[in-house]
C-alpha cells in the first residue's frame, strides 16, 4: 500500500486524502490548526471544480447546501438602489451544472468523507522534511517520523512546505485585504433572496440575504499598508474603510464584533512558481498557485487539482516524477488563465477612481439588456472548458 502525507485540511488538502485514499492509498495529514474550521465565504463550483466533486461522490451532500442563486442590487454609498441584476442572468452565465455553497459546507462534506478513512492529527506541523529516490522523511511537531512515498504540501498561501522546500521567494503579496464571514441572520435593509453590492473607488462591500444562516458579507479594499491593517484585525479595520456606508454594512460589521474569528480576513497574494514538485514533494492549492478570492475560481482549482493529481499518480503507478509532471503540464495552463483573470478583476472589486466605477456600472447594465447575456453565457461556457 503507498502512503501520502499531507500536511493542511482545507480543501486542497482533504480532496487530495479523499482521492488518494479512494485509489488505495494509506493518508496521513498533519494540520496546524486545533480543530477543523468550519466558517468562511461562499464559493462557486462551475467547469472542473463542479466535475471534480462529482467524480469524488460530494454531489449529494454538496447539494443540499446549494445556496442557490440571488438577484444583486448594486447600491450607492446610502444605500439606495443603482439597478438590480435579476437571478435568471447568474442563471443563464453558470448553466445546470454549478453549485454555490459556503466554503465551510465545501470543508465538511470533504471532511466526513475522510474523517473515518485517514489519520488526521490537528495542532500538528512538520519540522523536518528528508527525501531520496524512493521516499520522503517527514518529522512531526507530535514526536513522531513517517515515511511516505509522496509528501502533499496543500497548507494555503502562507505555506510552510512551500518555503521550508522551495523557498520564500514565490508569494506575489498585494495592497489589497479581502474580508468574509457568515451572517447568523439577514440584515435588516438587504431584500430577502437578494444581495446588495456597493462598488466605490478602492473598495467594494456585499451583503447577501438568502435567510437565517444562509447569509453572509464580503468586503475588499485596496490598502497602503495591509500588514498593518492585519494588525488591527478585522472589526477596526473595516470600521476605518467601510465606516462612511450605510444600506446594511454598518450591521454587517456589528454582527462581526461579536465574533471577530468567524472572519476570513487576509491579504491578497499570488503564488508564481516555476514549478510544484521537487521528487516526491508536491504543492497542491494555494500553497501552489493561489489565484486569489478576486479570481472567484480557488475551490473549484483545489478540487480540481486534487482529482487529477489521483489520475496521474494513478496512470504512473511506479513513476511518481513523471506522474507530478503530468498532472502539472494538464494545469499549469487554468491557472495561468485564473491568475490573469484575477489580476484583471483587481479593477473590478477595487475600481482605481470614479471613472472607473462609471465604466463598470455601465458595463453590468448591458448584461442585463435582452441578448447580452447569452453572448455572456456563451463567453463564460468557453472560459470555464
Amino acid at each position: 500500500m503507498k502512503r501520502a502525507v499531507i500536511v493542511g485540511a482545507g480543501i486542497a488538502g482533504l480532496a487530495t486524502a479523499l482521492r488518494l485514499h479512494q485509489d488505495g492509498w494509506q493518508v496521513l495529514m498533519a494540520e496546524r490548526a486545533p480543530a477543523r474550521r468550519s466558517s468562511g465565504y461562499m464559493v462557486n463550483l462551475i467547469g472542473p471544480g463542479y466535475d471534480a466533486a462529482e467524480r469524488l461522490g460530494l454531489l449529494p451532500a454538496l447539494s443540499a447546501a446549494d445556496l442557490g442563486l440571488f438577484t444583486t442590487v448594486l447600491v450607492h454609498a446610502d444605500g439606495r438602489p443603482k439597478f438590480a441584476v435579476p437571478s435568471a442572468i447568474a442563471e443563464a452565465a453558470l448553466g445546470k451544472r454549478a453549485l454555490s455553497v459556503f466554503r465551510g459546507d465545501l470543508e465538511s462534506s470533504l471532511f466526513e468523507a475522510v474523517q473515518d478513512r485517514v489519520d488526521i492529527r490537528f495542532a500538528t506541523t512538520v519540522t523536518s522534511v528528508d527525501q531520496d529516490t524512493d521516499r520522503v522523511r517527514v518529522e512531526l511537531s507530535d514526536g513522531t517520523t513517517e515515511q511516505a512515498d509522496l509528501l502533499v504540501g496543500a497548507d494555503g498561501v502562507h505555506s510552510a512546505t512551500r518555503t521550508a522546500v522551495f523557498g520564500p521567494d514565490f508569494r506575489v503579496d498585494l495592497p489589497y485585504l479581502v474580508a468574509a464571514f457568515p451572517l447568523t441572520h439577514p440584515v435588516p435593509g438587504v431584500p430577502e433572496s437578494s444581495a446588495t453590492t456597493y462598488i466605490g473607488p478602492g473598495r467594494t462591500a456585499a451583503i447577501v440575504n438568502l435567510g437565517p444562516e444562509r447569509s453572509s458579507a464580503f468586503f475588499t479594499y485596496r490598502s497602503p499598508e495591509p500588514a498593518a491593517d492585519l494588525r488591527r484585525g478585522p472589526v477596526d479595520a473595516l470600521r476605518a474603510a467601510f465606516g462612511d456606508l450605510s444600506g446594511g454594512v454598518p450591521d454587517a460589521i456589528d454582527h462581526l464584533e461579536k465574533n471577530p474569528a468567524s472572519a476570513y480576513f487576509d491579504g491578497v497574494s499570488q503564488v508564481v512558481m516555476p514549478r510544484w514538485s521537487a521528487g516526491r514533494i508536491v504543492l497542491l492549492g494555494d500553497a501552489a498557485w493561489c489565484v486569489t478570492l478576486f479570481a472567484g475560481h480557488g475551490a473549484a482549482l483545489a478540487l480540481a487539482g486534487a482529482d487529477h493529481l489521483g489520475t496521474a499518480v494513478r496512470r504512473h503507478t511506479d513513476d511518481l516524477p513523471a506522474a507530478l509532471a503530468e498532472w502539472e503540464t494538464g494545469l499549469r495552463p487554468e491557472v495561468g488563465k485564473r491568475q490573469a483573470l484575477a489580476r484583471r478583476g483587481m479593477a473590478q472589486y477595487a475600481p482605481p477612481s470614479r471613472f472607473h466605477v462609471w465604466m463598470s456600472d455601465l458595463t453590468i447594465r448591458a448584461i442585463t439588456v435582452p441578448g447580452i447575456s447569452g453572448l455572456v453565457r456563451r463567453g463564460i461556457e468557453r472560459a470555464n472548458r
